[in-house]
């Protein structure tokens, strides 16, 4: 703990700008943004150094300080969030809101143990998310990157329960689309 507290925020910077700013990049996608939280992180950590118990190891702290950071961003931008509505889910679903032929979900046969398909699948899929509108990646970047759950992630957006379902719900379908599009079908 004595040693955390004497470093100096040029060691913080050389050990952990770069993690923390690929963490941020692949959550925000503005590379700005993700700079300027980077630095909020070791601002934060700086100001509250004093206070570090020493519970987490420094990483896991700076980390914390920083995935906190990321969720004010999505908190202050809640105010300006556009609910969804209207349907694009006919593209998927009959009258009886059953599967059409057309969209029923297929095993996409694919051997996910092979260290280079991973990353190229990883790929495709950062590729899709950014396809999404503003309001879907959020919720998905939120649920599945942060590991939030529904009610963090509607307080954290100012949303309701049922646009929430909505969101992730469409956002899901597009991924599904969109992967099928760039990802299954080339192989």
């Amino acid at each position: 703990m004595d040693n955390f507290k004497a470093l100096e925020p040029g060691q913080w910077i050389n050990k952990y700008a770069d993690g923390l700013y690929a963490y941020i990049i692949v959550r925000i996608r503005d590379a700005a943004l993700a700079e300027d939280i980077v630095q909020e992180t070791f601002l934060n950590a700086w100001k509250a150094r004093e206070s570090y118990k020493g519970f987490a190891s420094e990483k896991n702290w700076l980390y914390a300080i920083c995935k906190n950071k990321i969720i004010d961003h999505y908190r202050k931008q809640s105010t300006s969030i556009v609910n969804v509505s209207g349907s694009d889910e006919n593209l998927y679903f009959d009258e009886a809101d059953h599967w059409t032929d057309k969209s029923l979900p297929k095993e996409w046969g694919m051997d996910y143990s092979q260290p280079v398909e991973i990353k190229e699948f990883y790929v495709v899929l950062e590729n899709c998310k950014m396809k999404l509108i503003q309001i879907q990646q959020k919720v998905f970047v939120l649920k599945y990157m942060e590991d939030m759950n529904s009610d963090e992630i509607c307080k954290v957006l100012n949303i309701t329960p049922s646009n929430y379902w909505v969101l992730i719900h469409r956002a899901k379908l597009h991924l599904r689309t969109c992967l099928e599009k760039n990802w299954v079908n080339i192989y």
